[in-house]
């Protein structure tokens, strides 16, 4: 009878980490549905990642030098030329699956967040702070 306790609080445990898990992956999608399903929500998430990446991206264009600008732009056009090839080489292995479309969306959604955070930090640089270019 003792076993009972114990099998509830592992029941219990168990039940917490699939609700923890399901509710991180209801955030991007929630899994259910068909690969369509997924695939068309992998995208919707990209674009809301591009549109909010565009959006830093044109502060900081009107907050920069001249110089700054020119060499943001050089920079951005480079960027995106790195993301397609990052994700393409990352995502090689599904290529010929249904699930190629999601992971590679997936892939640029990442990788365009984390331009994001970088371009975020330089609108956000304090006076004299040397990693910050254009300003």
């Amino acid at each position: 009878m003792r076993s009972f306790p114990l099998l509830r609080a592992a029941a219990i445990s168990a039940a917490f980490v699939v609700l923890a898990h399901s509710t991180s992956w209801a955030k991007d999608c929630d899994g259910r549905g068909s690969q369509t399903d997924l695939n068309l929500c992998a995208g919707e998430n990209f674009k809301q990642a591009d549109a909010k990446l565009n959006a830093v991206y044109a502060k900081l264009l009107q907050k920069i030098s001249p110089a700054g600008q020119s060499k943001l732009r050089e920079a951005q056009k480079s960027w995106i030329a790195y993301r397609d090839a990052q994700c393409a080489f990352e995502t090689l292995g599904t290529i010929d699956g249904s699930i190629h479309s999601m992971v590679v969306a997936q892939c640029l959604t990442d990788v365009t967040e984390q331009q994001t955070k970088r371009l975020q930090h330089q609108l956000t640089c304090e006076e004299g702070d040397v990693s910050c270019g254009g300003q």
